[in-house]
């Protein structure tokens, strides 16, 4: 495929997201209430400047995802229970690929929530062998840090042997059906600004934090930290963004 083509399709398929995501955002607001039609390809094409093939995928992701039912020759209509079907994050991969910074901080909420309890149920649970787990995916970013490099694949690591520890088998599958969204927020801590401005060794300090409470068996302590791991990380990208 040539270059020009691929590109063109790369650039659809964003302005097909970044509609189904308004539109999704408008019918959560109520703007289209559970029945209602929404306008006509026609209409949206001219209300948001883009190609009838944009708003057609924009409509089939929004289907997909439970938000409207498509009748034949009628149009599209707002489903029942609008997004109950499915869950995604469009443009996961944060500002700089399109995602509001309201949802970025919206995305740091969620992880401080679930990665909490995750914590404090692997500090009760943990095994000795989900110690040796984690201990050899803080060594990775202890490496990665030394050498200057990219330690996001071991700070993913890292997490997910946590919700492994935790015991639960659902917890570890919905932890991991998150892990790109998760994946994308951590990885901001390994950029090379990040590291230099020493983001990276307060981050890492944090993982020590957590892993101790988590060997400690002091759910309490886990619980925390993981909380103000979180929240430290979110600090840290905030700020970033303003320098920026």
């Amino acid at each position: 495929m040539p270059d020009s083509d691929a590109a063109l399709l790369a650039r659809s398929a964003g302005l097909s997201d970044s509609l189904a995501s308004r539109l999704a955002a408008a019918i959560r607001a109520g703007e289209f209430a559970p029945g209602a039609r929404l306008p006509t390809e026609k209409q949206l094409v001219e209300r948001f400047s883009v190609s009838r093939a944009v708003v057609r995928e924009a409509i089939a992701r929004l289907k997909t995802d439970g938000f409207v039912e498509t009748r034949q020759g009628a149009g599209a209509f707002v489903a029942a229970r609008p997004g109950s079907a499915n869950f995604r994050i469009l443009a996961a991969g944060g500002a700089e690929a399109g995602l509001p910074e309201a949802d970025i901080a919206h995305i740091f909420e969620l992880r401080a929530v679930i990665e909490a309890g995750m914590a404090e149920l692997a500090a009760q649970r943990r095994s000795e062998d989900d110690l040796i787990v984690i201990r050899a995916a803080m060594a990775g970013m202890d490496q990665a840090l030394a050498n200057a490099a990219d330690g996001a694949a071991a700070d993913d690591a890292f997490h997910a042997a946590i919700a492994r520890a935790a015991g639960n088998p659902y917890l570890a599958q919905f932890a991991a059906f998150l892990s790109q969204h998760f994946s994308a927020s951590r990885a901001l801590a390994w950029m090379p600004d990040a590291v230099t401005a020493g983001n990276t060794r307060a981050s890492q300090a944090e993982h020590r934090k957590l892993f101790a409470a988590i060997e400690s068996r002091n759910t309490a302590a886990a619980a925390r930290a993981a909380r103000e791991h979180i929240q430290q990380s979110a600090a840290r990208y905030a700020a970033t963004l303003k320098k920026g």
